[in-house]
């Protein structure tokens, strides 16, 4: 792998995370009313244990999917340059 598909590589996976948190984020208010308990918000101090718990399984389970569709993405540029 060269450097421009490493950088390109890079690139998809932050901009994946990126959007990938304000997913969350976004999805978190909708479905509960409430701003996501981030750590070190005012949100966080105030959250009970099983609010806590729901956003790190939520965010977990959009993470991993992120992952899995950013490591798809990036092999697809990676196959298209290689050619």
């Amino acid at each position: 792998m060269n450097t421009v598909q490493k950088l390109a590589t890079t690139g998809i996976s932050i901009g994946a995370g990126f959007v990938g948190s304000k997913l969350v984020d976004q999805l978190w208010k909708g479905f509960t009313g409430n701003k996501a308990p981030r750590k070190g918000s005012e949100e966080a101090a105030e959250a009970s244990p099983r609010q806590a718990l729901g956003f790190a399984i939520f965010s977990a389970i959009v993470a991993a999917t992120i992952q899995v569709l950013a490591d798809r993405g990036s092999n697809k540029v990676v196959a298209r340059f290689s050619k």
